[in-house]
């Protein structure tokens, strides 16, 4: 095998299946695994051109007369929160988020279980066991951080740790930003708007650590399920020209940006 093989990823693509967002379509994949010393820099590249990470694959729709699956990501220096967003900051300001390699957990799977039985119960990952969410969080050849959310404590001003875990997100850092892989949260604490407050939180990561954007995965309109990734604005969505501009929900995208 030459050197130029091995380091050219092959591209593979899926059978079709239902589309778990749009009902009545179907979807398709194409997909490379991410492995070896330049896994880092290919899932940067495929990032860019709107491939998605689990585990060791790189993946993106590639479904047959239907582009609806959009990339976004949030641009972090120019985002201003809301009135609502600032309240739901205001809500979560006992939550201490403390960055670790990223190492599964009992504690983190026993969270992880209890959201997919509230909220996922007949999905795709409904069946996950212990050593299935291990390999979700440790099955990464690139940067990956797991960032857990927990109550502030009595000792939490000394220590810098929580206490009681509320959600997790498992987190890729990439050149230019922080990719989203997959975050959960306590279902007893759906009150916290925790899914908004992770997303928060990295948005503030990302400014601190001099990242231009925070990658959210895909924003699918017309989708209940998507509809909240288009209110972290400005942000920017990845069309065939390229990543173009969006500063309202319901404007028109503006010029593509580098």
């Amino acid at each position: 095998m030459t050197q130029h093989s091995r380091d050219t990823p092959q591209f593979y693509l899926t059978a079709p299946s239902p589309c778990p967002y749009l009902p009545g379509r179907h979807e398709r994949k194409v997909f490379t695994h991410l492995v070896g010393e330049r896994a880092g820099d290919l899932n940067d590249l495929l990032t860019h051109g709107g491939f998605r990470r689990s585990q060791s694959i790189a993946y993106r729709p590639a479904c047959d007369q239907c582009r609806a699956c959009v990339s976004v990501r949030v641009i972090a220096n120019e985002f201003r929160p809301s009135r609502n967003f600032r309240k739901v900051m205001a809500r979560n300001a006992d939550i201490i988020g403390e960055q670790r390699s990223a190492v599964p957990t009992s504690e983190q799977y026993s969270v992880f279980r209890a959201y997919l039985d509230a909220r996922h119960r007949h999905g795709g990952m409904a069946d996950m066991t212990v050593l299935d969410y291990a390999m979700m969080v440790e099955d990464s050849h690139v940067e990956t951080r797991i960032i857990e959310y927990r109550k502030r404590g009595p000792d939490s001003g000394i220590t810098g740790r929580g206490e009681e875990l509320i959600a997790v997100a498992l987190t890729d850092v990439l050149s230019d930003g922080l990719s989203m892989v997959y975050s959960f949260f306590e279902p007893s604490q759906v009150s916290r708007s925790m899914g908004t407050f992770m997303i928060l939180d990295h948005i503030a990561r990302a400014r601190r650590q001099g990242l231009p954007y925070v990658y959210l995965g895909y924003w699918i309109e017309g989708s209940k399920k998507m509809d909240y990734k288009a209110r972290f604005l400005p942000q920017q969505r990845l069309a065939p020209s390229g990543w173009l501009r969006i500063d309202a929900q319901g404007d028109a995208a503006s010029e593509p940006q580098d």
